[in-house]
């Protein structure tokens, strides 16, 4: 089990970066949006929902097992966040470029509610919800840029 943990929390492995680990997890979870995006929106939706729930469960048990809240190891919160950034975005490499960037910005800003899951939630939920948050301000800058672009 706590194999499975580690390569999950930290998104195999991309957690141990020496430097940014949070913008090496957001670009591991690239792959995954495109293997995802062949779905229906209604089963990506289902799909993201099921992963964020198993990231809580993963960030929490990774902490634990790094005894420190949010550890830089723990980057599975990223890919439910830009999950969550690239809900209806279609995957193309502008699609992709622009939802990984505006993530990483909402991800760093962590405008509200996004910093309050982060300070008042100190369990895997809390590792999560803040980047499902940013996830969310993140998924709406994308489409309003993609709207906008020539």
């Amino acid at each position: 089990m706590k194999k499975f943990v580690i390569v999950s929390a930290t998104w195999f492995g991309t957690g141990f970066a020496p430097f940014a680990s949070g913008t090496v997890g957001t670009a591991g979870a690239i792959p995954f949006f495109l293997l995802l995006s062949r779905m229906p929106l209604s089963l990506y939706l289902l799909t993201t929902v099921a992963f964020t729930v198993f990231a809580c469960w993963a960030a929490g048990f990774g902490e634990e097992l790094w005894g420190e809240h949010d550890s830089g190891k723990i980057v599975i919160d990223e890919v439910a966040g830009y999950l969550v950034t690239m809900i209806a975005v279609p995957a193309t490499w502008v699609g992709v470029l622009t939802g990984f960037v505006m993530f990483r910005i909402f991800d760093i800003v962590k405008p509200q509610p996004a910093r309050w899951f982060d300070r008042s939630l100190k369990n895997g939920y809390g590792v999560v919800m803040d980047d499902i948050a940013a996830g969310i301000y993140a998924c709406a800058a994308t489409h309003l840029i993609l709207r906008f672009l020539p």
